[in-house]
């Protein structure tokens, strides 16, 4: 079960992470990016490749960010300057382009074989008691950030529904589920560091590089550039008669928000330790902007609280609905998929801005 739970913060922190650049490219700035995992497969080959090269991951990574952040570049470069819809087909055929690349060039990638035994993070490290006593006080403060941050979105809830003149009963439940699931997954953490595992170890620094990109993404959005990303997605004319560059300002979100996800595309190497082109399909893309969507676009908090309830959802589907359904694997698979696409369309029609967005900034349809 600590195992478990182990995989469960990685996953979700992949997640997490992976989301985050698509909700800068368009919760922030208006870009309709079908193709994410793209900068994903390009991130996740980049650092394995150059790993087993010999060079070094603390290397390696900022290298295939680099590199995930110049497709990002030439993607932007022939594409922003069309609509919106022929973005989003640019974007998601380069996707399959990437990965049938992948899929095929077996002298670079190895091809359907994939690639496997290349170095992991941490993995031969045996820390002292002391370096593990270091690293629970680490995964504590992180624990610490988030459920301050769970509590403030709380208290505005409260306050909200105090104006209106209703009780958030939804929010509460789901501060309370997330809460658990939270301290449920922190335990198991401490537990897992104290015995230490690789697995332990790896969801630690994923952990607090999710805290420190997190971070500055929030700073970021908050700043004049932030400030000209929103502008540029509620009407980029307007921007543009303020005097702003807006296809230099969309270009550095699509690079900003590609080399976040070839960082998610390394650690997602690292948790499965081994990579095939068939990882990176386009239903991996569409999983993230159900997050974004489910958290709500332009919301950093919500984008992460999204990726919680997705993997929160994939858990409890995984393990309950075989006792319930007859399905096979694959029936299985498919009806999971489907409800939850059922549950996205619901929470448009309830609440269209996510459960954290506002409505105030929603764009949907304009």
């Amino acid at each position: 079960m600590v195992g478990y739970l182990v995989f469960l913060a990685i996953s979700t922190g992949i997640a997490a992470l992976f989301s985050l650049g698509l909700n800068l490219q368009w919760g922030y700035t208006g870009l309709i990016n079908f193709g994410h995992v793209a900068f994903m497969t390009v991130g996740a080959y980049t650092t394995v490749l150059l790993a087993l090269k010999g060079v070094p991951l603390i290397i390696a990574v900022p290298l295939g960010a680099g590199l995930a952040a110049l497709l990002g570049l030439l993607i932007g470069l022939s594409t922003l300057r069309l609509r919106e819809d022929y973005l989003a087909i640019v974007t998601i055929g380069v996707s399959e382009v990437i990965r049938l690349i992948v899929l095929n060039e077996e002298w670079l990638t190895r091809g359907t074989f994939g690639v496997q035994g290349f170095p992991l993070p941490l993995a031969t490290w045996s820390p002292n008691l002391l370096m593990r006593l270091m690293m629970i006080a680490l995964l504590t403060l992180i624990a610490g950030l988030t459920f301050w941050r769970m509590w403030q979105w709380f208290s505005k809830e409260l306050q909200q529904g105090k104006t209106e003149n209703r009780f958030p009963v939804g929010s509460l439940i789901l501060g309370m589920a997330s809460s658990l699931l939270g301290l449920a997954v922190y335990v198991a953490g401490v537990m897992a560091l104290y015995d230490y595992t690789y697995k332990a170890g790896l969801m630690v620094l994923l952990l607090l590089v999710l805290t420190v990109i997190f971070w500055q993404m929030e700073r970021l959005a908050r700043s004049p550039w932030g400030r000209v990303l929103k502008a540029i997605r509620e009407d980029e004319e307007v921007a543009k008669a303020l005097g702003k560059n807006v296809f230099w300002y969309k270009l550095q979100s699509l690079m900003l928000g590609g080399a976040i996800a070839g960082i998610a595309g390394s650690f997602y190497a690292w948790q499965q330790t081994s990579i095939y082109a068939d990882d990176f399909i386009p239903l991996t893309t569409f999983e993230a902007w159900t997050i974004v969507v489910l958290g709500g676009a332009g919301n950093n908090v919500g984008t992460v609280l999204g990726a919680i309830i997705f993997w929160a959802y994939n858990t409890v589907t995984r393990f309950v609905l075989p006792a319930l359904l007859p399905f096979d694997d694959a029936r299985l698979g498919a009806f999971r998929v489907m409800v939850i696409g059922l549950l996205l369309m619901v929470l448009m029609m309830a609440r269209p801005q996510g459960i954290l967005g506002k409505k105030e900034e929603l764009t949907l349809g304009r």
